[in-house]
């Protein structure tokens, strides 16, 4: 297969395999907050929020390491799975002995070892899962993502809805979930035979840790961009509201899911083909199509959000949460395109350019968020201040990306897009006459796919003309140098 073949094939292998667990999130939504509320909602994403962190220090973000070295077939495979596992291992030994730390922040008081336990086996499966998939196991990765959704539902069910746990209980059944997929994969991918706890490569070792070292701080940074505001919010303005805005989060996260899978099978094929002739090109187009996909995704959401989701979704005391959402749908549109910037980052090893933007992002979302939090704004200055780090990291990513590729972006075209989905965003926050708000979105969601229509149709095109051998770039403009 060509590089646009492998792309579309392995997303959607991915996707098979991880939208199970992703729209299980929604399905059950109602079912969380009924069983947790407002509070036990904000006290659960706070520790899953701290865990995801804490993974990253903890294992010094040694799964993109992984991903990046088990890629390159040159490598030895047991060596980089191995060197992995080792890292993780040793930062878990080391995190043991700092857990009682984590219990004097009040907001993960008496949750200090269940977040060790989300910690170690999160740490320990997402490696697993990055070698199985960069090794070219992705149908054996989708598996592992339908076994592990079940597995999750499952646990749920048995303890929240029978055993009563709350907090625990749902915690429990995610770690748990994890601890399957171990087991599952290291079975089925026979990685205990690969898995060589001494005796592998010190140089390989040297470059992987080299390699992931800068990345760890660079997600520290994007953790305080993505998630600090919702500790920010318990602090000041309590758990229920937390639970709230966390709440909010979750519709703008149903687009930042398709991407999401997207993300992970183009980073494999922007690694892959970092060394193709006409990898300008690939960028472009693919760029062009992901924003196509965003704008649309973004567009559907704030078009049902007041109609449908809030109705269905919104249990008691969550009526409120809508008013958040249009804020924090721009801030995923702008962070699906920082994702993607990051892989000419990730495929010429310049990952310090990564934290340096970050950096950038994480310090005005702590500086807006002291600001705007304490303001007349409230809850509401959280979101705006996620969205305005968003777009300050993509001004400076999509310039400095320039240096190492040149990238051809419809700038005009995507302001556009962006007026639209800010007309539709002051329909859903400023009109109380759900007609007059229903008919304005509905035109304006018609007229995002119209616009789009093109690129989209030219996309499928590019992907069906491939497959038979005929065509090359969906337009007809020259291809962007580099």
């Amino acid at each position: 297969m060509n590089k646009y073949q492998t792309l579309a094939s392995n997303t959607i292998i991915l996707a098979i395999g991880q939208f199970g667990s992703k729209i299980l999130v929604y399905v059950m939504l109602k079912f969380y907050t009924s069983m947790l509320g407002t509070d036990g909602f904000g006290d659960v994403n706070n520790i899953i929020n701290a865990s995801s962190l804490l993974i990253s220090v903890v294992t010094l973000s040694i799964n993109e390491g992984v991903l990046r070295y088990a890629l390159d077939k040159a490598n030895n495979g047991k060596h980089v799975l191995s060197i992995g596992l080792n890292v993780a291992i040793i930062g878990l030994v080391l995190f043991a002995a700092a857990v009682p730390l984590v219990g004097l922040i009040p907001m993960l008081s008496g949750y200090q070892w269940l977040i060790y336990m989300y910690v170690a086996t999160g740490s320990i499966k997402g490696i697993c899962a990055i070698y199985v998939r960069a090794r070219g196991h992705v149908k054996l990765f989708a598996i592992d993502g339908i076994l592990t959704t079940i597995s999750v539902i499952l646990l749920n069910l048995l303890l929240l809805g029978v055993f009563k746990m709350g907090v625990v209980g749902y915690v429990l059944s995610v770690s748990l979930g994890d601890l399957i997929s171990i087991i599952f994969l290291t079975w089925r991918a026979r990685l205990y035979k690969q898995y060589r706890p001494f005796g592998n490569d010190p140089m390989l070792a040297k470059s992987m840790i080299h390699y992931s070292i800068p990345l760890m701080p660079t997600t520290v940074m994007w953790w305080i961009i993505n998630v600090s505001d919702t500790f920010m919010v318990t602090a000041i303005h309590g758990s229920a509201a937390n639970g709230v805005y966390s709440f909010a989060f979750k519709f703008p996260n149903l687009a930042a899911i398709v991407v999401g899978i997207f993300s992970q099978a183009w980073h494999m094929s922007a690694i892959s083909e970092r060394n193709s002739r006409k990898i300008s090109e690939f960028y472009s187009n693919v760029f062009s199509m992901m924003q196509t996909v965003m704008y649309i995704a973004a567009a559907g959401i704030l078009l049902v959000l007041r109609p449908i989701i809030m109705p269905f979704f919104g249990g008691k005391g969550f009526e409120g949460a809508y008013i958040y959402v249009p804020f924090l749908v721009a801030a995923v549109v702008f962070q699906s395109f920082n994702n993607f910037l990051s892989s000419i980052y990730e495929a010429c090893n310049k990952t310090t350019h990564s934290f340096i933007s970050s950096v950038i992002g994480a310090g005005s979302n702590v500086v807006l968020n002291l600001i705007l939090l304490n303001s007349p704004m409230g809850v509401l200055g959280a979101a705006l201040a996620t969205l305005v780090s968003y777009v300050l990291v993509y001004i400076f990513r999509a310039i400095d990306t320039r240096k190492y590729l040149y990238m051809k972006v419809n700038y005009p075209k995507m302001a556009l897009n962006l007026l639209l989905i800010g007309i539709m965003s002051v329909s859903i926050m400023c009109l109380t006459n759900e007609t007059v708000q229903n008919i304005i979105n509905c035109v304006v969601f018609i007229t995002i796919c119209a616009v789009n229509f093109r690129t989209a149709l030219q996309a499928v095109s590019l992907f069906l003309r491939r497959k038979t051998g005929k065509g090359s770039a969906p337009d007809k403009q020259p291809p962007a140098a580099k």
